[in-house]
C-alpha cells in the first residue's frame, strides 16, 4: 500500500461523510450502516472488481422521499437490495439497459438531477442561514475548480461554521434531529403494500442507470474491467443487510479510489475506514454540529449543474421526445413512474 492509495481512500471518506449525514435526516441509522461498508470489501475481494460502494446522495434522497416513515423508508431499500442482488446474480442488467434503451435510460437519469436540485433548492428555504451559504458556496466552489470533492467539503464546512458562529449561543446546537435510539442493530419490521412495491421498483430503476454508469466511470478511471452485475450483487446484499438492520442505502459510486496505484486496495481501504467511522457512532455526533441544509448546496450542482446537463443531452441526442418525457415525468414522480411513460411513448410512437 502507497501514501497516494491512503489519500485517495480518505478524499472518497471525506467526500461521503456529508452524504451521510444526509441519510441521517431520513431516519437511517449511521451505526447498522457499517455492516454495508464490512460487506463491501468482501464483495470486491471475491468478484476481482475495483468498484467500491459508498454513500450515494440520488439514492439516498429518493428513498428518503418517497418513503413516508423510516419503516417504509427501511422497507423499500430492504426489498430495492434484494431484487438488485437477483438481477446482479442472473446477470440481467445489460439486458434491462439494452431494453429500456439509452434515451429512456438517461431521461431517467436527467430527472432524478431535477429533484437533486429541487431539494437543494428547498432546503435552502428551509434554513436560509445553512442553505443559503451552502448554495453560494457550491455553485462558486464547482465553477472555480471542476470538483465535487471540494465542492461538497468547501460548502459544508463554510456553512456550518457560519450557522455555528451564527447560533454560538443559540439552543440549536444542543439540538438534534437525529434520533440516538436507531443508533444500534434493529431488526426491520417487514412491510409488503402495492404502495411500496412501486417505490421499490422506483429505487430499482434509478439503481440500474447509477450502476451502469458509476461502476463503468470506475473501472475507466482505473484501467480495469468492470463486471457491472458483480458490483449490482454485492451493492443490493449490502443494502438488504443495511436496511434490515436499520442502516441506509450504499451504492456504486464513482470513486476516487480508482486514480489510486492500487485502486482495489483504495477501494477496501475507504471503506474500512468508513466501517470504523460508522461503528465508533462518530456521524450522529457530527450531525449536531452540522445543520441538515448544509449538504443543500451540493445537491444543487450534483443535480443541476452535474447529474441534468450531461444526462438530458444523451437523451435528447437519441430521442428528443423520449428523453424529455421520460426526464419531466421522473422529476414529478419517480424513475420507474418515467421509465414506463417513456416506455409507452416509444410504443405509441412505434404504431404511428
Amino acid at each position: 500500500m502507497s501514501l497516494q492509495d491512503l489519500l485517495a481512500a480518505l478524499a472518497v471518506v471525506v467526500n461521503g461523510l456529508p452524504q451521510g449525514l444526509l441519510a441521517l435526516t431520513f431516519g437511517f441509522a449511521a451505526f447498522p450502516t457499517a455492516l454495508a461498508f464490512i460487506i463491501g470489501p468482501v464483495g470486491m475481494v471475491l468478484t476481482n472488481q475495483v468498484a467500491p460502494i459508498s454513500f450515494q446522495a440520488e439514492s439516498i434522497v429518493l428513498a428518503g422521499q418517497m418513503g413516508k416513515d423510516r419503516n417504509e423508508r427501511l422497507n423499500i431499500v430492504f426489498f430495492t437490495g434484494i431484487v438488485m442482488s437477483i438481477i446482479g446474480a442472473l446477470g440481467l442488467l445489460e439486458p434491462t439497459i439494452d431494453f429500456i434503451g439509452p434515451s429512456i435510460l438517461n431521461g431517467m437519469m436527467a430527472g432524478v438531477g431535477i429533484i437533486l436540485s429541487k431539494v437543494g433548492i428547498e432546503m435552502a428555504k428551509e434554513n436560509k442561514i445553512a442553505g443559503g451559504i451552502s448554495l453560494i458556496t457550491a455553485i462558486l466552489t464547482y465553477f472555480i475548480t471542476e470538483d465535487l470533492v471540494y465542492t461538497i467539503v468547501i460548502s459544508v464546512f463554510l456553512s456550518s461554521a457560519i450557522w455555528l458562529f451564527l447560533n454560538r449561543d443559540s439552543e440549536k446546537i444542543e439540538k438534534s434531529d437525529i434520533n440516538l435510539e436507531y443508533e444500534k442493530f434493529i431488526p426491520l419490521k417487514i412491510t409488503i403494500s402495492p404502495e411500496i412495491i412501486r417505490k421499490v421498483l422506483g429505487l430499482v430503476t434509478l439503481q440500474v442507470g447509477g450502476n451502469i454508469a458509476y461502476a463503468s466511470i470506475t473501472g475507466s478511471l482505473a484501467n480495469k474491467p468492470v463486471n457491472i452485475d458483480m458490483v449490482t450483487l454485492y451493492s443490493g446484499i449490502a443494502d438488504s443487510v443495511s436496511a434490515y438492520f436499520g442502516g441506509g442505502p450504499v451504492e456504486s459510486i464513482i470513486s476516487g479510489t480508482a486514480v489510486a496505484p492500487n485502486p482495489q486496495l483504495s477501494g477496501i481501504l475507504m471503506m474500512g475506514i468508513m466501517a470504523v467511522i460508522l461503528l465508533a457512532k462518530l456521524l450522529p455526533k457530527i450531525a449536531k454540529y452540522v445543520p441538515n441544509q448544509s449538504i443543500g448546496g451540493f445537491l444543487f450542482v450534483l443535480g443541476a449543474i452535474v447529474v441534468f446537463p450531461t444526462n438530458i443531452a444523451l437523451g435528447l441526442e437519441g430521442s428528443p421526445i423520449l428523453g424529455g418525457v421520460t426526464a419531466i415525468v421522473t422529476s414529478a414522480t419517480d424513475p420507474f413512474i418515467g421509465m414506463i411513460a417513456g416506455i409507452f411513448i416509444r410504443f405509441l410512437m412505434g404504431i404511428f
